[in-house]
């Protein structure tokens, strides 16, 4: 039997800052993956928990060809975010987009934008680099996963070009 992790009532408001930004960090890197014409890079593999225990800490995570997200609960009951991006070589276009996202990672848990400090909860003691091969693991093994692909919309200015057109 698994056993139920307790949240200590003084952790609550921290865990809740966390959990907050995580899910706006999620919403900004759906957004600007589905603004990339090719469907391969909008695939997504989404694992929610809905208990943690002492053998399960992850609460949730989001596996991208490109990015790398993941929300845990640590040891000590505090939620942790890790995170990682493919790195690119030579495709600017997609460069960008993993600078925009790591950028947003950080903005996002600043303390000039929270209103409890949260900037520890952004982990560097691992980051993923190689999001493609987890992607491509993670889905051959297909254990807590759900398989996602996000609709593609393009961007405002590609829409205005696409009207433009017709």
């Amino acid at each position: 039997m698994k056993q139920q992790i307790n949240n200590q009532p003084s952790l609550l408001p921290y865990n809740k800052v966390v959990k907050d930004a995580y899910f706006q960090i999620l919403k900004e890197a759906k957004a600007m993956l589905a603004t990339i014409e090719h469907d391969e890079l909008r695939y997504s593999l989404v694992r929610e928990e809905r208990k943690l225990t002492a053998s399960n800490m992850v609460i949730h995570e989001f596996i991208n060809p490109l990015l790398y997200l993941r929300l845990e609960c640590s040891a000590d009951n505090q939620f942790v975010i890790h995170y990682g991006f493919e790195q690119i070589g030579k495709d600017e276009q997609l460069s960008n987009r993993t600078s925009l996202f790591t950028r947003s990672v950080y903005r996002l848990t600043s303390k000039e934008l929270t209103q409890i400090n949260i900037e520890a909860s952004v982990s560097n003691s691992w980051c993923i680099t190689e999001c493609s091969a987890l992607y491509e693991y993670t889905e051959e093994q297909m254990k807590y996963h759900q398989f996602q692909l996000i609709k593609y919309k393009p961007a405002a200015v590609r829409r205005k070009q696409m009207k433009a057109v017709a």
